[in-house]
């Protein structure tokens, strides 16, 4: 086996783990959000990320349908105080996308790896 043979893994692992999308061992990320500059381990470059606001968008779509669905099955199924909405609402609206930001921005970073996806650029 050479030493410039990568396994093809999958985007979903690589990205919810964090982890380099050519390697699976080095990390993606340099805090919570920021992308690394490169891999540690197998030294890709991360030049070709950009994070832009898809995760965002995917997580706040999924997150306010869940969470506003929730919400509005908890009223109808019991009518509880306003203080129990607030007590649901609160972890549900804010903590859940706080979670689900970092994999999911971590999965379509691996993807867009995965798929060689760059800007549009016009053909002259």
């Amino acid at each position: 086996m050479s030493e410039n043979y990568y396994p093809d893994i999958s985007p979903l692992k690589t990205g919810i783990a964090g982890k380099c999308p050519r390697c699976g061992r080095g990390k993606l990320f340099d805090g919570y959000l920021n992308v690394a500059k490169s891999c540690s381990s197998c030294g890709l470059s991360y030049d070709f990320a950009d994070g832009g606001d898809g995760a965002a968008w995917f997580v706040m779509l999924f997150v306010c349908v869940a969470g506003v669905g929730s919400i509005l099955g908890v009223e109808v199924a019991y009518s509880p105080p306003v203080w129990v909405h607030v007590l649901i609402a609160i972890p549900v609206l804010v903590i859940l996308p706080m979670l689900l930001l970092r994999p999911v921005k971590g999965v379509l970073l691996c993807q867009q790896w995965k798929t060689e996806a760059r800007e549009g650029r016009l053909v002259k």
